[in-house]
């Protein structure tokens, strides 16, 4: 019996031709599409923006505060929030251009938050000392640096060229204690000397600083003041607040201060004694100030 004769199939050598043809046309759609993408129609592409808009739920594109329109990438535009163009926003979204503040007048209002605050504090300890009959051994200050308790005279305080505290100046520390006990700021005890030099110290630098660490220790034994809120400083008499050899100007500046700290900035400290003169003159109510603040703070600016 004969094998049937197969014949081997005729290999074509042109198969090639078919995946370069259809590579070819790929590449063709690929650039046709690249030149049509490349050529925005402006009208339509905002039709396609208002389209998507819909289609996640807002009835027109987004623009956000600071810009003038949509985002079109041309635009620059800020992120955080302009205070200075909120200040007086109306509830209808408008603002008011005579109520806008400058930088400047924010930091102003700033320090008068500042000032107010210490002029809380200070009132607090008025009272309570007129209360118990010590105001007039007293003296406050509001500058840079904070509210300046000065504790007048050593007669009053110490006994001449002697840290130890008297009765009477124990009586004043302990009814400081209790306000300052309840406020967050740190205190700073600062003990100073007059000119005149000491006996029973090496210098007047360990005679300030000895009364200053003996108020310090009254504050932290006996009035409850937090060992980490408070801190003791001698600075003889290196930093005399009257001038000469009087006996008024020895006894101004044999004294111990004691220094509620401000915590506010650099650049807003340096405003305070602004405002702390305008208020002794009278140009600048403590009302008006707190007007001011009141309104701030009802709009949001809750920090002022």
């Amino acid at each position: 019996m004969s094998r049937k004769h197969e014949e081997e199939e005729h290999e074509n050598h042109e198969r090639w031709a078919v995946s370069y043809a259809d590579m070819m046309t790929v590449l063709v759609a690929l650039f046709i599409v690249l030149y049509a993408i490349s050529q925005v129609d402006q009208t339509k592409f905002e039709e396609l923006r208002d389209s998507l808009a819909i289609g996640f739920g807002h009835d027109a594109p987004s623009i956000i505060s600071g810009s003038s329109g949509a985002l079109t990438g041309l635009e620059s535009y800020q992120i955080a929030p302009d205070f200075v163009g909120v200040a007086h926003e109306g509830s209808d979204g408008s603002n008011d251009a005579e109520g806008q503040y400058t930088q400047d007048q924010l930091d102003y209002l700033e320090a008068a938050s500042e000032y107010e605050d210490l002029n809380a504090v200070q009132a607090k300890l008025e009272s309570l000392l007129e209360s118990k009959g010590l105001e007039a051994d007293v003296t406050f200050q509001i500058d840079e640096r904070g509210l300046i308790i000065g504790l007048v005279g050593s007669n009053v305080f110490f006994a001449p060229d002697d840290a130890a505290m008297t009765a009477r100046a124990r009586r004043v520390v302990d009814a400081l204690a209790g306000p300052l006990d309840r406020q967050p700021r740190l205190l700073s005890i600062e003990g100073h000397a007059n000119v005149l030099p000491s006996a029973n110290y090496p210098t007047n630098w360990e005679l300030s600083s000895a009364r200053a660490t003996q108020v310090l220790r009254r504050f932290v034994e006996h009035g409850g003041i937090p060992s980490t809120q408070i801190s003791a400083t001698g600075y003889g008499d290196s930093r005399p607040i009257a001038k000469g050899t009087s006996e008024a100007a020895l006894t101004a500046n044999r004294r111990v201060d004691i220094v509620v700290e401000s915590g506010a900035s650099e650049e807003i400290r340096a405003l305070v004694p602004e405002i702390a003169a305008a208020i002794e003159e009278g140009s600048v109510t403590h009302k008006e100030l707190q007007a001011e603040l009141a309104a701030l703070r009802a709009e949001g600016m809750g920090d002022l």
